[in-house]
């Protein structure tokens, strides 16, 4: 658990995402850069008391420590304008049941939305007219109450469900206890943390990181780098002002590998990636598949400093093995390449407990990954 919380404080929030092809997106984060980790740790740190991680609206969906989510507490009252329309406006459409659903999660929580929305089903069933996810009413009215912070998730069930319950029985009391921060206050420390997961970045890669609005962004910014926390340096090849973080570890060689998931916080910031890495990426995974160029689930292997190549990876439950749909080189491969892929390969399948690997013929890289494969069974 020292091991994961050390990253968890070094990256301040863990994207959340309902694919689920390989590992889930807030999962992988931890195996890049701890290996082979017992996952039952992250279940114990958001879903038993006293909580190392709560979920909230960060990034997008997230992990993030309890004191973060204090810092999103003026997200939570904009909702109007932060949240999008089926949330924003349920309060108003539909007051009696978002106070019915408070009501509920006060009497019964930790409940869930499948049981709640059971509840309301007779009165506000669920349509299949709307684009996207057609929530119940009842849905709706839990996620508003969520995304204002009334109630929030007090762990995952077996089906990745969440079970929400009251703010108050899920946050740490000495979380609750301590006095709010003013908005610029707290913007200030949210860009801070942005700064220091990345080491070194723009003020968009900084600002991404929560989604924060440029305008007070750009203000705590200055304020940052007035007091000495950011300091402006020059990278080469990024035309862009860019600014590190005076608490950055400084590493004269990396050489470690590691398997990025698209929803990686090295990953967030496309224009980032391509200007200190050389690699564009795109996540194909709402691409028509005629359309895919690299594949569905596409991670980019990281081999000490440089992106050398990505693979489209999915775990074969069924058939207990780990598939490489393709496997593509970048430039700046090199000769260890299919090897050290092939090594970092083997540890994942035993992380996901699949017994094999196998390697479809797609991409430059396949042949050489297939043979290194093979050559160790």
């Amino acid at each position: 658990m020292r091991d994961v919380q050390g990253v968890i404080d070094r990256l301040g929030l863990l994207q959340i995402d309902s694919v689920n092809v390989l590992a889930r997106a807030h999962l992988m984060p931890l195996f890049s850069r701890l290996g082979p980790y017992d996952v039952t740790l992250l279940d114990r740190a958001a879903g038993r008391a006293p909580r190392r991680l709560v979920e909230t609206w960060a990034h997008v969906a997230s992990f993030v420590a309890p004191e973060t989510y204090r810092l999103l507490a003026w997200r939570r009252r904009q909702f109007a304008t932060e949240a999008w329309g089926s949330i924003s406006g349920v309060a108003l459409s539909h007051s009696e049941v978002v106070a019915q659903v408070r009501a509920l999660v006060t009497d019964r929580g930790p409940v869930t939305a499948r049981e709640i929305s059971g509840i309301f089903e007779a009165d506000h069933p669920r349509t299949h007219t709307e684009w996207g996810w057609n929530w119940t009413v009842a849905k709706k009215a839990l996620e508003f109450l969520f995304f204002t912070g009334e109630v929030a998730v007090a762990r995952r069930n077996a089906s990745f469900e969440r079970c929400y319950d009251l703010t108050e029985r899920v946050l740490p009391p000495a979380v609750l206890r301590v006095d709010p921060v003013d908005d610029e206050t707290a913007v200030r420390a949210l860009l801070e943390i942005g700064a220091r997961a990345h080491g070194v970045g723009t003020l968009r890669c900084f600002q991404d990181y929560f989604r924060l609005k440029l305008r007070p962004a750009r203000v705590a910014l200055a304020e940052l780098v007035e007091e000495g926390t950011l300091i402006p340096v020059e990278v080469d090849g990024w035309a862009e002002r860019t600014y590190v973080h005076r608490a950055a570890p400084r590493s004269r060689r990396v050489t470690q590998s590691a398997l990025l998931s698209p929803f990686d916080p090295l990953v967030f910031e496309r224009n980032r990636l391509e200007c200190l890495f050389g690699l564009r990426y795109r996540i194909e995974i709402y691409v028509p598949a005629a359309q895919r160029v690299y594949g569905y689930y596409v991670l980019p292997f990281l081999e000490g400093e440089r992106m050398t190549a990505r693979v489209d990876l999915k775990a074969d439950r069924a058939a207990g093995r780990l598939c490489v749909q393709s496997a593509h080189s970048e430039p700046c491969r090199g000769a260890e390449t299919p090897a050290l892929l092939a090594a970092e390969l083997r540890i994942m399948a035993r992380w996901l407990g699949l017994g094999g690997i196998w390697v479809a013929p797609v991409g430059d890289l396949a042949g050489p990954l297939a043979a290194e494969i093979a050559s160790a069974t």
